[in-house]
């Protein structure tokens, strides 16, 4: 191949990317061609360079008519993105939601330990109106305000509805109209989902004044259980890492660093005890990293269960939605509260969750990665602990291996979808607003995405079908319906992501450095009830979600 010089790279810019300069774009000749080729590394020969010349003009034309036409970040492709493998088979039959015996709560005598009060916790004290869901509301308020400055996890604050919620929730738990355990709770919500009457900026320079008029159908359905909106929560711009236009957003149990990300703000809200639940979404890791650095239990639901619409859309065929919580079953509540149809979401699959406490893990079969477990990694400690505890549960560990794909290369996909999604802030230079504008930041991962051929994206996904498929034989094959991986090990974040699966991750240990660790447990499609079954069954034998930071 010829050495590839700037004045090259330039010509191919000009021709890709006509709109990004003020000039006309140059007559595409066959040298341009040539050189463009060698991106995707495919050669030609001079009588077929020449042949597509008049095609790429016409479509060079094609791009500009398509771009004259608005097309703003919630309109998604034509193109629904389908987990289900062949053989495949959803539950039918929708169970009642159980939850563990409540705890009759009473109030602490300091105050602040109501911090830390699981969602069962404080709804015990709601119902016996031990304490109002107004005086709840201007507590976390109080403590959003005050450890705020410190940890920078707040966007917006929502105290006039907050209170009006609370209000309109003390009536109703007075008149007897008690809604379920959600009713009056305090929570937050990542600011990628839109809440009318205030901004909703996804943490991006470009949109910080951004206010969209409308929603966010998993906003609506929490209200509908009158939990209680106190603040719109930071998130990475555009849903990576944890710097946002403001700041970056801290870990609690050591504010030097960050809280990682995109959910930043949901986990280092309700890790320092600010919030008693967030939501936060995950395309690749937004729930499970930040999570994971601020010891919180987060649960990314399957793809298709939790309603997108009102949120910022990074990927269409990969973003999820989720609860970030103190534990295992708070997830299961707020989770039984957002998830369902939604005539708004086409992507929505309408399946039943049937969730119950498990009385013992004794003799259930629960599959772990044995290579992954085996490698030398700095969990290994703590995951070696969690398997030795699963067996002391009485469970039957089953080794097994993902199937091995070009993950990498795989989830390109985001980055293309993502330069689609965010195709007008690119062409008009906005992207020169966002804070990070490293090598791996979205800016030059966007623009780079537009030199990702649409044959290469659409293989990509071909694979992807055949990486569903593999995942679904080897979970078969094992006849496991749960396993557990280390978090980051084993290509099982970048794998699950792409073929859609749940996941439930919470704390196992901690480092030698006194920062949380996590331990993932998996499952099949559309088996939320079963993996936080034998998740929390993990975490009711130890005590590190009990353990808090100090602020």
């Amino acid at each position: 191949m010829k050495h590839f010089t700037w004045i090259a790279f330039a010509l191919i810019a000009s021709f890709a990317l006509g709109s990004f300069v003020t000039t006309k774009a140059p007559e595409i000749t066959t040298d341009m061609v040539q050189q463009a080729s060698q991106i995707f590394g495919i050669d030609f020969t001079e009588a077929e360079r020449d042949s597509m010349l008049g095609n790429l003009e016409r479509a060079r034309e094609g791009y500009e008519k398509v771009r004259a036409i608005p097309l703003t970040n919630d309109v998604a492709p034509a193109l629904y993105f389908n987990p289900l493998p062949t053989g495949f088979m959803l539950d039918s039959v929708q169970k009642p939601f159980k939850y563990s015996t409540l705890i009759k709560s009473t109030l602490p005598k300091n105050k602040d330990d109501l911090a830390f009060y699981t969602i069962s916790e404080l709804a015990s004290l709601l119902r016996s109106r031990q304490i109002t869901s107004v005086e709840l509301t201007e507590f976390f308020l109080a403590r959003l305000k005050k450890y705020d400055p410190q940890l920078h996890c707040v966007i917006t604050f929502t105290d006039e509805l907050a209170l009006a919620q609370a209000r309109k929730a003390d009536e109703e738990i007075k008149a007897g109209k008690y809604r379920g355990l959600l009713h009056g709770i305090p929570y937050g919500a990542k600011d990628l989902l839109a809440r009318k009457g205030y901004k909703t900026t996804w943490g991006a320079g470009p949109y910080k004044d951004q206010t969209l008029d409308l929603n966010a159908t998993v906003i609506q359905k929490l209200e509908a259980a009158r939990a209680v909106l106190c603040a719109k929560l930071t998130m990475g711009a555009l849903a990576m890492g944890d710097v946002w236009y403001g700041e970056k957003t801290r870990n609690p149990w050591d504010t030097e660093s960050g809280s990682s990300g995109s959910s930043a703000g949901s986990a280092s809200s309700v890790s320092a005890g600010l919030l008693p639940f967030a939501i936060g979404t995950e395309t690749l890791g937004s729930i499970v990293s930040p999570s994971t650095v601020c010891g919180t239990t987060g649960l990314r639901p399957t793809y298709g269960r939790v309603s997108r619409h009102g949120a910022m859309a990074l990927s269409w065929s990969m973003d999820k939605i989720g609860p970030i919580c103190r534990s295992v079953e708070d997830c299961a509540l707020v989770f039984n509260a957002i998830y369902g149809p939604d005539d708004l979401d086409p992507t929505i699959i309408d399946a039943p969750f049937n969730y119950a406490p498990l009385k013992s893990l004794k003799g259930m079969r629960i599959g772990y990665l044995k290579k992954a477990f085996e490698t030398d990694y700095n969990n290994k400690t703590n995951d070696s602990l969690t398997l030795v505890e699963l067996k002391k549960l009485g469970a039957e560990l089953v080794p097994m291996e993902l199937p091995d794909y070009p993950l990498s290369a795989m989830t390109s996909i985001i980055s293309v979808e993502g330069a689609a999604g965010f195709d007008e802030m690119t062409r008009s230079n906005r992207d020169d607003l966002l804070v990070r504008q490293t090598k791996n930041a979205w800016p030059n991962s966007f623009r780079a995405a537009r030199f990702v051929p649409a044959v290469e994206y659409l293989q990509a996904n071909r694979l992807r079908t055949k990486l569903i498929q593999d995942v679904y034989d080897v979970l078969k094959k094992a006849n496991v319906e749960v396993y557990i991986s280390p978090s980051y090990g084993g290509g099982n974040l970048g794998t699950t992501n792409l073929t859609g699966h749940p996941c439930v991750v919470l704390p196992n240990g901690f480092s030698s450095r006194g920062t949380p660790t996590s331990i993932t447990f998996m499952g099949q499609l559309f088996q939320e009830g079963k993996v936080l079954g034998v998740a929390k069954a993990y975490q009711d034998a130890t005590d590190f979600h009990r353990k808090h930071p100090t602020l």
